[in-house]
């Protein structure tokens, strides 16, 4: 399929890198996951405001007179 491989990514003889353990492999998950709710959860928060279409003290139209 593809011929000699060139460039940086070249085979390296003698090294054979261990398969990682499976406490490892669950943690990597969990903490992925974890990383990918948070990410979503604050760019639905503050998504508006990274992205300009809102300004951080806009809070609605609150018309109360309680200063």
């Amino acid at each position: 399929m593809a011929g000699k491989a060139t460039g940086w990514f070249r085979p390296m003889h003698g090294f054979h890198p261990h398969a990682p353990a499976w406490r490892h492999t669950i943690t990597a998950h969990l903490l992925g996951g974890a990383m990918w709710f948070w990410l979503l959860y604050r760019a639905r928060q503050d998504g508006p405001v990274v992205l300009g279409l809102r300004h951080p003290w806009d809070h609605g139209d609150h018309h109360d007179e309680h200063h």
